[in-house]
């Protein structure tokens, strides 16, 4: 997507600027040793307790002695550092500060334990491969990406709801903060083209779902607004609404007046009425455009979605015409 239709890129309505950065936060950090410290007996309950219960925090019990330490420690430390924060890791030096790890059981060094909420959960002794040492941190803070994962979602639900809501703009600045931090998210990128369809900016909406790579364009979700845009672009030229209502009102039996005014008012938001007219064709006259009232209300379906209200009440009276 080049940077002339990058939908957040300017202005959308008022001026909006989305930022956003998503995932765990860790505290800023001078450098990536910022993650790694050293304890002690007296600071323990600061260091580990109090810290673990903001993020996961490895305690790494050594001593200078131990050969296998000296193996472990460059490999824990490395993978902490590429962590980025999702853990700290605070060593404490056993022949210094032997109290905790009495408490904790701890017979042989190397052993890292684990604290989350201010308790041990999880652990291992010897110096193990750097595989295995990334599959612990995984299981300890969860695969990385998961959490920016949840938030974004959390992030695309809020939009979708405000745009349900009428706030236009304001869904708008969060689906462009999603996509300034994931750019090919389908659902952020169908949802700002909602938006602009919203703000009666179909050229710009249509734009933004060109030039897709492949596998993004096939979206459902992409595709749906696709579709919806061609729709709206149909329907400009059916003609006016309320001389097809009074052709109606003349001529009940109609359904080619009929058929164009339930694509008029669908691209309206008046789904339900745009549903009963098709649905009236259809009792009336199945062969009708070789059955195209039904062949039209699927493809209203697929644009409103499958849990849309409007979507379940027209399936289940279709269903009960089909089927009765």
């Amino acid at each position: 997507m080049s940077g002339s239709n990058n939908p957040y890129n300017g202005s959308f309505g008022n001026q909006m600027s989305a930022t956003a950065s998503f995932g765990a936060q860790p505290e800023p950090a001078a450098a990536a040793g910022s993650y790694i410290t050293d304890t002690t007996t007296a600071n323990f309950g600061k260091d580990v307790i109090e810290a673990s219960r903001k993020q996961p925090v490895l305690v790494d019990f050594w001593a200078p002695w131990c050969g296998p330490c000296k193996q472990l420690t460059p490999v824990l430390e490395k993978v902490v550092n590429e962590a980025k924060g999702r853990v700290r890791l605070v060593k404490m030096n056993i022949d210094d500060h032997p109290s905790i790890a009495g408490q904790l059981g701890i017979q042989s060094i190397p052993a890292v334990i684990a604290f989350v909420n201010g308790r041990p959960a999880d652990g291992f002794m010897g110096a193990v491969p750097e595989s295995q040492i990334r599959q612990f941190i995984d299981r300890i803070a969860g695969p990385a990406g998961a959490e920016e994962a949840a938030e974004i979602e959390a992030v695309l639900t809020e939009a979708a709801e405000l745009l349900a809501a009428g706030n236009v703009n304001e869904a708008a600045q969060l689906y462009g903060a999603v996509m300034q931090a994931d750019p090919e998210n389908a659902k952020a990128l169908a949802g700002m083209a909602e938006c602009m369809i919203a703000a009666n900016q179909h050229q710009r909406a249509r734009e933004t779902l060109a030039d897709l790579p492949e596998e993004l364009a096939k979206d459902a979700g992409i595709q749906a607004v696709l579709k919806k845009l061609d729709q709206i672009e149909e329907a400009r030229k059916l003609g006016d609404p309320v001389a097809l209502e009074q052709e109606l009102a003349t001529n009940p039996d109609n359904h080619e007046a009929r058929l164009k005014l339930a694509k008029i008012l669908n691209v309206e938001g008046r789904r339900d009425e745009a549903a009963e007219h098709l649905l009236l064709i259809m009792r009336k006259d199945r062969a009708f455009d070789d059955d195209g009232a039904r062949r039209q209300l699927l493809q209203f379906f697929e644009v409103w979605g499958f849990k849309d209200p409007a979507t379940v009440a027209a399936r289940r009276k279709l269903s009960a015409m089909l089927f009765s």
